[in-house]
């Protein structure tokens, strides 16, 4: 599990005086970050994971250093991969961010399972 510092640090910056629960979780072979209780954002080596609204995706993916989730041989609608080249500059990474923040205020939280119980 590896991830850049330096990202994550951003992206902590930029939730840190939000005036909603935020919690850092190890997933996605990285960091994420939790919102009130809902995947929003993480950070996968030198990558964003960020959870965007389902209509927005295919857009999207049309922007520089963006792709698809694929997990096995399922792409994650909803969730891209962004690089470096797609969130260097600061009005790029603050878009990301912004996607998934408004994004999280729609998303509806995962259930919770009761301790003991498999994934």
């Amino acid at each position: 599990m590896s991830y850049n510092e330096s990202l994550v640090n951003r992206v902590r910056e930029e939730l840190v005086d939000l005036p909603k629960k935020i919690e850092e979780k190890k997933m996605f072979q990285g960091l994420t970050f939790m919102v009130d209780d809902k995947i929003c954002i993480g950070v996968r080596d030198n990558e964003m994971v960020c959870r965007i609204a389902p209509e927005i995706y295919e857009s999207a993916l049309g922007r520089t250093g963006c792709r698809a989730m694929i997990h096995g041989k399922r792409t994650m609608k909803g969730y891209v991969f962004v690089n470096e080249e797609g969130y260097g500059r600061k009005e790029d990474f603050d878009y990301w961010i912004g996607l998934c923040l408004e994004f999280n205020d729609k998303a509806k939280a995962s259930r919770k399972r009761k301790k003991g119980t498999p994934k």
